[in-house]
């Protein structure tokens, strides 16, 4: 790797954005009492672990998918639009959960449980289809990266 540096600082920004303070603030109003909806919250905490850190991952594909058109110069102008097409999956798939997080948002245990519920319901949809954008845009990229 060319930058192991930017990829350790875009790692550590990335933790650092996981809606940390939304994460922290439930589990500890979660701690102080019974929450109904502790069992859904954690499912979808769940979903964000699981595809988060994937986003190395992206970084990485970008990066080789980048360097494909930019070595091999016998790629025709149509192969270079699919390899282009792809990176910016995999930008929206990163971006898609970027958003996520940064609107992840979960009420205190001391609000409306219905509400709260409905919102976690809502969430679950959401990461879901992020976890879903995520593995189609690598595995694509993969697939990608194998074509001559």
């Amino acid at each position: 790797m060319k930058n192991p540096v930017l990829l350790l600082i875009i790692g550590i920004l990335t933790l650092a954005s996981c809606g940390k303070s939304g994460h922290q603030a439930h589990e500890e109003s979660a701690n102080a009492g019974s929450d109904p909806n502790q069992a859904l919250y954690e499912e979808v905490m769940a979903v964000h672990d699981e595809v988060m850190p994937k986003s190395g991952q992206i970084y990485q594909l970008k990066k080789d998918l980048q360097d494909k058109i930019t070595k091999s110069a016998s790629l025709s102008d149509d192969r270079k639009k699919e390899i282009e097409q792809t990176i910016a999956e995999l930008d929206s798939a990163d971006h898609a959960m970027m958003d996520w997080m940064h609107k992840f948002q979960p009420t205190a245990d001391s609000t409306n449980q219905e509400a709260a519920r409905e919102y976690l319901e809502n969430e679950m949809e959401r990461i879901k289809k992020v976890k879903d954008l995520i593995e189609m845009s690598l595995q694509k990229a993969k697939e990608e990266l194998e074509k001559k």
